[in-house]
């Protein structure tokens, strides 16, 4: 049974450490929730370490710049974990070949720059046309505002090649304000649609948290039962954390605000039940907003 609360101070002490998703729940892709920010750096008062767990295609460092430039201050958090990174490593692992096809031109100075740690096993990855390519690597469409089916004529020759695609982000949309765009997470999509053979490293899959554990460890040691999971993602942060066997909390506000009454504020708990029921899927709580 979901627990409907008020604020994260309700449960937040049951906790040591939270992974908390960053679009939906701490911006909305153009400013900060000040109600968000101040609820993380009250926790991290307490002791309690926050690890922002992302689904952006972009290394750390580059979301570290960008949510600051959005207004979330820098003692909200301790550590941040990226699809990007985590799909960054598995490229430069060869899952998808040493010449690759990049597809996203928005990420690609940031997502293309050699990983920050020494890995003794890494490759060379040279970025080539489609047509000299072992596989491609997607951290989004190069515009966010078109029909990912424009994708269709290059997926096909792909997947005829037999190449995978590495997706640096899962999710289908995202909100920037009040606009939808399309992520990654759409064309590989399509691509498996189609036959063809995309390969995940954010949420909901492992490796992302896997990465989110290798970043807390460095902070503190903390038990999965002393975990809480924090996002608005149904399909991303809901399902991913469940699947890691970690507790979660549910922002009702945030992609699917639209399914649980009128006001985003104040969730109609029946429709919320029914809602999740649909999803076969039971958080451990739901809140409105972060805060």
């Amino acid at each position: 049974m979901t627990r409907l609360i008020q604020s994260l101070p309700e449960i937040s002490t049951n906790y040591d450490a939270l992974f908390v998703d960053l679009w939906g729940c701490v911006h909305n892709g153009v400013t900060a929730y000040p109600e968000a920010c101040a609820a993380l750096q009250a926790y991290r008062q307490t002791g309690g370490k926050v690890v922002l767990v992302t689904n952006s295609p972009r290394p750390w460092r580059s979301v570290a710049t960008q949510i600051k430039e959005f207004g979330v201050p820098d003692d909200a958090y301790d550590a941040i974990a990226t699809s990007g990174d985590s799909a960054r490593l598995a490229m430069y692992l060869g899952v998808v070949g040493q010449k690759v096809h990049h597809i996203g031109d928005m990420f690609k100075d940031d997502f293309m720059q050699p990983m920050d740690i020494i890995m003794e096993e890494a490759l060379e990855i040279t970025e080539v046309p489609l047509k000299d390519a072992e596989g491609i690597v997607c951290s989004g469409p190069e515009d966010p505002l078109a029909d990912p089916e424009e994708y269709r004529g290059t997926f096909l020759y792909a997947k005829q090649k037999g190449m995978k695609l590495l997706c640096a982000n899962p999710d289908i949309v995202v909100d920037r304000g009040e606009i939808r765009e399309w992520c990654a997470g759409a064309l590989a999509a399509l691509y498996t649609e189609m036959g063809g053979e995309s390969l995940y490293f954010g949420k909901p899959h492992p490796p992302i948290y896997d990465l989110a554990r290798r970043r807390l460890s460095r902070i503190a040691e903390v038990e999965d039962a002393r975990i809480l999971c924090i996002g608005d993602g149904i399909g991303t942060d809901v399902m991913g954390g469940i699947g890691e066997g970690l507790d979660v909390l549910f922002i009702t506000g945030g992609l699917a605000a639209k399914e649980f009454g009128p006001d985003p504020i104040n969730p109609d708990p029946a429709r919320l039940k029914m809602w999740l029921s649909e999803q076969n899927l039971a958080p451990t709580a739901a809140i409105s907003l972060l805060r």
